[in-house]
């Protein structure tokens, strides 16, 4: 790996509807300073989110959330009178090209907020989340939830984005997010009964880089029941985890990613049972999964785009993010993996110049990939 002592990534604000001149003057707003820890040389290029890049950022779901078209509405007809657009259908999440990435475009304005509430479009921001998560707005996205054919819509990885949002929301001190969090509730507590009522039915993992993946599914949705001291979702969670996983052994991650891969299924496994085991079962239970990580030689190949303009190649962008996070929390409290979190960095830098100046099939969800990638970096 090639090390650096200081280097300086200057990258385009993504915005399809301005000229290559005008991304050109903006190019500023987005500075990632990657800087070596001295005392560990083995720790280097550690990507560090400041207030621009942060407000750059913002850019990309505000752009996003309240463009219609093109989208993907994934539904189920059960007649003509399903035939509504978009915003009809879903006035909260509807932008963004799909729900699920309308959903994590809110998760990602909530959560920048909360770490740079200096920002200077913090009212525009806020104003807009009130808007699109209104009690009116919520209660129509709950309807589509309880109509007779879209019952599954979503199912789990928006549904894990939506529990994610939910949990950025409880943890926002603002008053807004008071407001935000009541408004989504009523979601939040369908998702939740969704969840306790699917996975008892759920006889087999699904295992694949996608959406469906329960793994990840499974981790965003522990995440929120830990937080808010869910008792009951947590112990579903943890129990059919262990159920899925916890006799796997030799995971093959030699052969990812697969072409349109934006998850790690052996990642997204081993992170989800860092956080239902005990330290010391999770030791035991890594060394048989994945023994390869203990290897302070370890190295994972990083995912490369041969063409930004195809929504699924542009997937691998996605599976650096989300390697990253699942490395990081892998690593996390465990010294012996402590060389993680390079390969984690050099996947996080690798795809970060990519998420501005690229198209829609990229530019409507990456942004949120790259700031849960960058929330999970340790130094």
């Amino acid at each position: 790996m090639k090390k650096y002592t200081y280097l300086l990534f200057i990258i385009l604000i993504f915005n399809c509807n301005t000229s290559k001149e005008e991304r050109e003057k903006e190019k500023d707003h987005l500075i990632l300073a990657l800087n070596s820890t001295p005392n560990n040389a083995a720790i280097n290029g550690i990507p560090k989110l400041n207030l621009k890049a942060a407000k750059t950022l913002a850019e990309l779901p505000l752009h996003c959330m309240n463009t219609e078209y093109p989208n993907k509405l994934s539904q189920t007809l059960g007649g003509d009178e399903d035939l509504k657009t978009p915003s009809v259908l879903h006035p909260a999440f509807y932008g963004c090209f799909d729900w699920h990435s309308a959903v994590h475009g809110h998760w990602s304005l909530v959560s920048l907020l909360k770490s740079f509430p200096e920002i200077d479009t913090t009212g525009a921001i806020k104003q807009k989340l009130l808007k699109n998560i209104s009690k009116e707005n919520i209660v129509m996205e709950v309807a589509y939830f309880l109509g007779k054919h879209n019952k599954s819509y979503e199912r789990t990885y928006g549904w894990a984005w939506l529990l994610k949002l939910a949990e950025e929301l409880h943890t926002w001190k603002e008053p807004e997010a008071r407001e935000l969090e009541n408004n989504l509730r009523p979601l939040t507590d369908l998702i939740v009964g969704k969840y306790i009522e699917f996975l008892p039915k759920l006889n087999y993992p699904i295992r694949v880089g996608e959406h469906p993946n329960t793994a990840f599914g499974l981790s965003f949705a522990w995440d929120y029941a830990n937080t808010v001291n869910n008792n009951e979702l947590k112990e579903v969670i943890e129990q059919r985890a262990k159920d899925f996983y916890l006799k796997d052994a030799g995971c093959p991650i030699t052969w990812e990613p697969g072409g349109y891969d934006f998850l790690s299924p052996c990642l997204e496994e081993a992170a989800l049972m860092k956080r239902v085991l005990t330290t010391a079962e999770f030791k035991v239970w890594l060394n048989l999964f994945l023994p390869q990580l203990r290897d302070k030689y370890f190295d994972l190949e990083i995912g490369e785009v041969s063409d930004r303009k195809d929504g699924k190649l542009v997937h691998l962008d996605g599976v650096n993010f989300s390697r990253a996070w699942n490395l990081n929390k892998i690593a996390e409290g465990l010294p012996e993996y402590a060389h993680l979190k390079t390969i984690a960095n050099n996947h996080i830098n690798h795809s970060l110049p990519n998420i501005v100046g690229d198209s829609y099939e990229g530019g409507h969800w990456l942004g949120s990939f790259a700031i849960y990638a960058l929330t999970s970096v340790q130094n």
